[in-house]
């Protein structure tokens, strides 16, 4: 099993023909995602090939997103266009009512991912992102930038909010294999959180692990600690990023900031501790309680 992507999704990209949409493309495509369009309005009725020879596929680009899915019954979409240009092909997939929409895009202002989220919230539609690294189903489906040969199909769920600690995490724990690894982004405000993937995870029959990695910022951690408490029977093990970070200083994301002791490492440490989540203090400790678990 997988959460939110599976063998059977099919994805368009939003961006496809760029520089970043075709080189993310080919390694999707290279990874067995089945990307069935891409969409670029200038370039409607081209199509765009990938690779060579006997394993050579060709990509139509679509004028719309409306288009590309009723063309090819596409039901996800994944976002490769500049920040000034993202709340447009967000809001156009949405309206196409594309269920799952996955934003690569740093740098998008947090007064757009407003607008989109509330919009994508009253279609019912899941957004992953903005500035993330996308989700991964290894073996089955693969969209976004993460690398698709670290790891195979496995028992372990990640969620995380650090692009690079995902990679990470599915290194140290690449014998195991994971279910579905999915980075959630770090902006102030982000489509999925650490808590819908947890509800995801908890609902998955083959996820037997829950790996979290949260960094300094604001209070997600603290919220998905409570809800574990709650509502998570499985074992979680979590890493808090930016024990070191100063006071009142961004670090990394845009909403990696600490104000007086809310927000830091240490008191979301503490406060996935008393939800009986393990929490290791670096990013191959955490592996550990997780590998400890799954022996």
């Amino acid at each position: 099993m997988a959460i939110f992507l599976t063998e059977a999704s099919k994805v368009i990209v939003q961006g496809m023909t760029g520089a970043e949409g075709q080189k993310h493309t080919t390694r999707m495509l290279a990874s067995g995602t089945s990307v069935v369009g891409g969409v670029n309005p200038r370039k409607a009725g081209t199509a765009v090939a990938f690779g060579s020879g006997d394993t050579a596929v060709e990509v139509p680009v679509f004028g719309t997103v409306a288009e590309a899915v009723a063309a090819t019954g596409a039901d996800v979409s994944v976002i490769f266009v500049p920040p000034a240009h993202t709340k447009g092909a967000v809001v156009e997939a949405i309206e196409a009512g594309v269920p799952l929409v996955v934003i690569i895009t740093e740098g998008v202002p947090v007064a757009d991912t407003a607008e989109f989220f509330a919009l994508a919230q009253e279609k019912g539609v899941r957004l992953i992102g903005p500035n993330c690294p996308g989700l991964i189903s290894p073996g089955k489906s693969n969209v976004g930038i993460i690398p698709a040969d670290i790891t195979g199909p496995g028992r372990v769920g990640l969620v995380s909010k650090s692009g690079t600690l995902t990679y990470q995490m599915m290194y140290e724990l690449r014998d195991f294999g994971f279910s579905t690894a999915i980075g959630i982004g770090g902006d102030p405000i982000i489509g999925t959180t650490h808590i819908d993937a947890l509800a995801a995870f908890e609902a998955d029959p083959d996820t037997e692990v829950i790996v979290m990695i949260g960094e300094i910022g604001g209070d997600a951690e603290e919220r998905a600690a409570a809800y574990i408490k709650e509502h998570v029977t499985k074992p979680v093990v979590g890493y808090v990023a930016g024990f070191t970070a100063p006071e009142g200083k961004t670090m990394g994301h845009a909403g990696a900031i600490v104000s007086g002791s809310s927000g830091t490492a240490q008191a979301k440490k503490e406060a996935l501790e008393a939800a009986g989540v393990k929490v290791g203090k670096t990013p191959s400790e955490t592996a550990a309680l997780a590998r400890e678990l799954l022996a």
